[in-house]
């Protein structure tokens, strides 16, 4: 029993702490009391308010009364547009994000990246890596499985999550964290880097997203702008392509069709690197469109900061 009992202590000692410390980085953002407060209500119950933004559970119902001010926000496609968004990742850049070896500042405007929550994007590459239970399967009454593969990184947002999720969050090691990426790209899925206005206005996650669960894809084939394209679209070599099918049937976003050979509308394409790695013929490539935002800083080697090029190097 002292035993039980003093780890309940230090469990929540750990909690009072890891809550110190995002109440205080928000501060130091600059955030209100009320986007503090939001912050604090999405991250230490993530499944629940999830669950509840995209309609799913009706044992949540109840708690909706609890989380509306705070819903009020994503209910509102204008609002959750503004505040709350995932930027597309093909699979190498995901993982190159993962890879970042000490924390890079990088100032953003609205002309880089269209999110105006992030002014300024911040990897902090050292860790510690935290896989939480994704909540938009968790939330659906038949989800895609494994349900692990939402990657929280860097402080005060890992610590945070693990201290208050324990029954759903475990921290893991950065190649750990890579191999949960590939094998969700292996499956067909699609990578999104997050920022929200209320966790510090910077990016705080990966998520590894299937159409099929996925509220923020959801969203955005409904009309409500939560995603932001990669900056790539796919491009076919009309040579290779047999008019299999195949990628039209794993495109998250419908972008494919096939009609007298394979049609891409690039207005849906979000450049997710879905479609090349499923092609049997290997007749896709992602190709970058200058239409469309600029790709995340670790794109490409000539498109890096000085300091971003040598965190990337072994």
């Amino acid at each position: 029993m002292h035993a039980a009992r003093r780890q309940s202590i230090d469990d929540h000692r750990a909690r009072r702490l890891a809550t110190r410390a995002l109440f205080g980085e928000g501060r130091k953002a600059g955030l209100t009391w009320f986007e503090r407060l939001h912050g604090y209500v999405y991250a230490r119950w993530p499944h629940t308010y999830i669950g509840a933004a995209i309609g799913e559970r009706r044992d949540l119902a109840w708690k909706r009364v609890l989380l509306a001010p705070f819903l009020a926000r994503a209910l509102f496609p204008k609002l959750w547009g503004d505040e709350y968004h995932g930027k597309v990742l093909p699979t190498e850049q995901a993982i190159r994000l993962l890879q970042v070896h000490e924390p890079v500042s990088v100032p953003l405007s609205e002309q880089v990246l269209p999110y105006e929550s992030a002014r300024q994007l911040v990897l902090s590459g050292d860790g510690p890596f935290v896989v939480l239970d994704c909540p938009c399967r968790l939330a659906r009454e038949h989800p895609c499985e494994p349900l692990d593969v939402c990657l929280i990184i860097g402080e005060p947002f890992a610590s945070f999550v693990l201290e208050h999720n324990r029954e759903h969050a475990r921290q893991i090691t950065r190649q750990e964290a890579v191999d949960i990426v590939e094998a969700e790209a292996a499956r067909g899925h699609v990578h999104h880097a997050f920022f929200k206005q209320a966790m510090l206005g910077r990016f705080y996650a990966i998520c590894n997203c299937c159409s099929c669960c996925c509220g923020a894809i959801s969203a955005h084939l409904h009309g409500t702008p939560m995603l932001v394209s990669s900056g790539y679209v796919a491009q076919v070599d009309e040579e290779r392509c047999v008019a299999c099918g195949t990628c039209v049937q794993a495109c998250p976003f419908g972008a494919l069709t096939l009609t007298d050979g394979l049609a891409i509308d690039t207005d849906r394409c979000m450049g997710c690197g879905v479609c090349p790695r499923v092609c049997p013929q290997q007749a896709l490539t992602l190709v970058r469109d200058a239409s469309k935002p600029e790709p995340m800083p670790l794109a490409t080697p000539e498109a890096m900061p000085e300091t971003m090029i040598r965190a990337l190097t072994p």
